[in-house]
C-alpha cells in the first residue's frame, strides 16, 4: 500500500523534470565556428542544417562553392552527446579568367562522428565558466573531389564565460590530425574567440575570429575568418540564423555566407 504514493511522487518527478527542460531555450553548435559548451537532454534529438555559400578569387581563377552543412546531436546522458556532422552535398565552380573555362564539381562530403562531453557548469558570480570536450573523427567517405585522406581525428575544448546584460564570451582551442600533399601526417592547431549578446527579445548577434586551421604554408596554411552573425529564437526548439565570414589569409576564401535552421525532438 506504502508503493501507490511513492510511484506517484516519482510520476511527478519525472513530469516536473520533463517540464523544466521544457523551458529551456535551445543552445546550438551554430552560426559561430566555436561550439557550445551545452548537452541536450538524453533522449532528445537536435538537427542544425543551413545552405552555405563562399567565393574566392586567387592566382587568377574564380571559385564560388555551395554547400548544405548537417550536424544531428543525440543525448545519451546529462552530460554527454552523440555527434553526426557532414558538409552535405557540395557544388563547385572554377573560372580560369585567362581562358574563361569554367570547370563544375559536385559531391558529398566526408562525414564526421563524435563525442561531446560537458565537462562543468559556468558561474556567473563567481566568473567560472561553462566547459566541454569534443572529440571527433572524420571518415574519408565522401565522393572523390571531397574526400579527404583517411580517417583524421580533433580533439576541441570550450569553455564560455556568461557576463551581465546577457552577453557571453566563448574560447576554443583544439588540436586535429590531418594529411599533407605528400602524404605525410602532421598536427594542426585550431584556436576560436567568439562573443555574443541580446540585440533584442529572442535575437542574438555574435562576432568572432575563428583559427579554423593552423599549419605551415607546405601544408595547406592558416584557415583563418572573421565571423559575424545574428540567430532568432522561433520558439524554444527551433532557431533560425544568418552569418556572414571573411577571410583572413591567402588559404581561406575571400567571402562567405550562411542561412541556418536548428529544431530539438
Amino acid at each position: 500500500m506504502t508503493r501507490l504514493p511513492s510511484l506517484s511522487c516519482l510520476a511527478l518527478l519525472c513530469t516536473c523534470l520533463g517540464a523544466a527542460r521544457a523551458d529551456e531555450a535551445i543552445a546550438t553548435d551554430r552560426p559561430d565556428f566555436v561550439e557550445s559548451s551545452d548537452v541536450i537532454e538524453a533522449g532528445q534529438v537536435q538537427l542544425e542544417v543551413a545552405l552555405n555559400v563562399e567565393r574566392d578569387r586567387s592566382g587568377g581563377f574564380k571559385a564560388r562553392a555551395r554547400s548544405t552543412p548537417a550536424l544531428l546531436r543525440i543525448g545519451l546522458g546529462h552530460s554527454l552527446e552523440a555527434r553526426v556532422e557532414t558538409d552535405g552535398f557540395i557544388s563547385a565552380r572554377v573560372t580560369d579568367e585567362a581562358t574563361g573555362i569554367t570547370t563544375r564539381t559536385s559531391g558529398a562530403a566526408d562525414v564526421s562522428l563524435g563525442l561531446k562531453w560537458h565537462m562543468s557548469d559556468g558561474d556567473e558570480k563567481t566568473g567560472k565558466p561553462s566547459t566541454a570536450w569534443l572529440l571527433h573523427v572524420d571518415l574519408d567517405s565522401g565522393s572523390s573531389a571531397f574526400r579527404g585522406d583517411g580517417k583524421r581525428p580533433s580533439l576541441r575544448f570550450v569553455a564560455e564565460w556568461d557576463l551581465p546584460g546577457e552577453s557571453s564570451i566563448g574560447v576554443m582551442p583544439g588540436l586535429a590530425l590531418d594529411t599533407d600533399l605528400n602524404g605525410k601526417r602532421f598536427t594542426a592547431g585550431i584556436l576560436a574567440v567568439t562573443a555574443s549578446t541580446e540585440l533584442a527579445a529572442n535575437w542574438r548577434g555574435f562576432v568572432e575570429l575563428a583559427g579554423q586551421r593552423l599549419a605551415s604554408t607546405s601544408r595547406g596554411g592558416n584557415v583563418a575568418t572573421f565571423d559575424a552573425g545574428v540567430t532568432y529564437q522561433i520558439n524554444k526548439d527551433m532557431q533560425v540564423d544568418l552569418s556572414f565570414q571573411r577571410g583572413l589569409t591567402r588559404f581561406t576564401p575571400d567571402l562567405g555566407g550562411g542561412l541556418g535552421w536548428s529544431i530539438r525532438f
